[in-house]
Parts: structure tokens; C-alpha cells; sequence
């Protein structure tokens, strides 16, 4: 199908649509939070990088990655169609995610970094008691 739009005004309008987070992979890592009996934790901290859970009294960041987004080596793809443009994109996020980690470690944070496949029920063993290590209740 043909685009109605110049390619000047399509960008204008795809450049107005924000995304909504990873809502479902922070959900589905806060029921296993809840279903484990790991408390201590909240969501939209003020804390450097945005993390999606934070341990304050651990000080523990948990930032909850999808696989395509942050580039997963077992899982990411680079669409077929503009591929120069999503190269670029997905090295600038793994960049940002670098530096995040390297700031938030030089403040005295640990930082856990979460992939999205790691919440598939068969994986979940191995997650908690990495979460349990990192967060000092193993």
C-alpha cells in the first residue's frame, strides 16, 4: 500500500507516538517479586538511569530489558527494512545501558539488569536466586 504522506510528515506524526514502557515484562517481574516474597522494592524512583524497580536500602537498581530493544544476543533481530537505522539505534541503547551501569556502580548502586526472556516460568528458578545474591537474602 502507498503512503499517503510525504516522508517529511510521516516522521512528523510517527514522532508523536510515545510508547507505553515495558509494562507487561515490569508486571510479570513484580508478580514473581510478590509470589517469592521479595519486598522492599518500588517502581518510578527518582534514581539515574530510570531504573524499573529499586531497592533503596540495598540500594539496587533492577532494570527489566526486552530483547529486542536492548539488543539480547540470543534473541535480537535487526528488521530487515532500514537496517542502517535500527544498527544504529539498538548500539546507541546498549551504549546508553553501559553507561547507565558504570554511573549508577560509581554511586555505590549494584545494578541487575533483567532480560525479558529470563521471566519465562522455566528460567525462574535461576533468576531468583541471582536476585536473591544480588539483593543479599540468598
Amino acid at each position: 500500500m502507498v503512503d499517503f504522506l510525504s516522508k517529511a510528515e510521516r516522521s512528523e506524526r510517527m514522532s508523536r507516538i510515545r510508547g507505553h514502557g515495558n509494562e507487561s515484562t515490569e508486571l510479570a517481574l513484580a508478580r514473581l517479586f510478590r509470589a517469592h516474597g521479595i519486598t522492599g522494592w518500588r517502581r518510578r524512583r527518582p534514581v539515574f538511569g530510570k531504573p524499573d524497580f529499586v531497592f533503596a536500602a540495598s540500594r539496587v537498581a533492577v532494570f527489566v530489558d526486552g530483547c529486542f530493544w536492548h539488543a539480547c544476543a540470543a534473541h535480537a533481530r535487526i528488521p530487515r527494512t532500514n537496517r542502517a537505522f535500527w544498527a544504529a539505534k539498538l548500539d546507541a541503547n546498549r551504549a546508553r545501558d553501559r553507561r547507565v551501569n558504570r554511573t549508577l556502580k560509581s554511586r555505590g548502586w549494584t545494578v541487575v539488569r533483567v532480560w525479558q526472556h529470563e521471566l519465562k516460568r522455566r528460567n525462574e528458578p535461576r533468576l531468583l536466586a541471582r536476585l536473591r545474591r544480588r539483593l543479599g537474602t540468598a
